[in-house]
């Protein structure tokens, strides 16, 4: 599905969702995204979700949200319970008081999420059907870029053709890295590294890791699926989506990237490439132009 966010047009045109957020904002990006069912499976559990504001002095209060999760695979219902959770957190970005921190937000909306998903699978069926979902969400206001996360669906920060992964994967195989009980030559071929420590929809409370960076004109954030990462380095993010390239043409080459080398799951995927900031400093809880 394309679509083409400028002046309140909207055209359809095919499986890649497309925007442009007009120059009069205090940030402005340009955005494409992609969710494709893979090779194998049936049917696709990933679901993408964004809120862009209608105005430019809403961009400049509330910001912009960009956001991918992934049903979890082996529970029932995973397509609902991705779909749960990013309905959940785009409408309560859509709906937070003005000038909120990002920080504290996403956590806030994460945690609701998992309410939200929770519930789901009590109402599906009085309790006895288990969903769950990753989920990774970015808001971009000013010169900054918040991201959390639950599970093993990714952020990457692209800047100036290198890609720095931003999010820590919450795998058991990451979990004993940290540990040091495996080498990451060892994670990244067990078993373990596909099953998930933490998810949306497992537990009553989900601990949500979040950060915040500093972003620059012609960086590029890459939110993805692990249908993506699995089968596609970071290095070769940067090297497809730097340099201004056309940003569907880019999703289309990394999808067809991931299809051709492996396909066995769902592949999705948003970028969203950073035109222009406006740089600020916070004093006592409010913005301040920087010259």
């Amino acid at each position: 599905m394309l679509r083409d966010h400028q002046a309140a047009v909207t055209a359809e045109v095919g499986g890649v969702a497309q925007g442009y957020h007009p120059a009069q904002s205090s940030m402005d990006v340009e955005f494409v995204e992609l969710s494709d069912v893979g090779r194998v499976r049936q049917g696709n559990e990933d679901y993408l979700g964004h809120f862009v504001p209608a105005s430019p002095e809403e961009v400049r209060s509330r910001g912009l949200l960009f956001a991918v999760a992934d049903g979890v695979g082996g529970h029932e219902l995973g397509e609902v319970a991705s779909k749960t959770a990013i309905e959940s957190v785009v409408a309560g970005f859509r709906n937070c008081t003005a000038g909120e921190p990002h920080t504290g937000l996403l956590t806030r909306l994460v945690r609701n999420a998992n309410t939200h998903v929770l519930d789901a699978g009590h109402a599906a069926s009085g309790g006895a059907t288990r969903m769950a979902t990753t989920i990774v969400a970015c808001a971009l206001r000013y010169d900054r870029v918040a991201v959390a996360h639950v599970g093993d669906s990714r952020c990457y920060l692209i800047r100036r053709g290198e890609a720095n992964l931003i999010t820590r994967d919450h795998t058991v195989a990451s979990e004993q890295v940290r540990l040091r009980i495996l080498s990451r030559e060892e994670a990244a071929e067990s078993k373990s590294r596909h099953m998930l420590s933490r998810s949306l929809g497992s537990e009553l409370m989900v601990n949500v890791e979040v950060s915040e960076h500093q972003v620059f004109a012609d960086d590029v954030v890459v939110l993805c699926s692990d249908g993506l990462h699995a089968s596609v380095s970071g290095s070769e993010m940067a090297a497809v989506t730097s340099h201004g390239g056309d940003l569907a043409s880019a999703a289309r080459r990394l999808l067809d990237i991931a299809n051709q080398r492996d396909g066995s799951d769902n592949i999705s995927l948003q970028l969203v490439r950073v035109r222009s900031v406006e740089r600020v400093a916070m004093y006592r809880g409010r913005p301040y132009r920087l010259p």
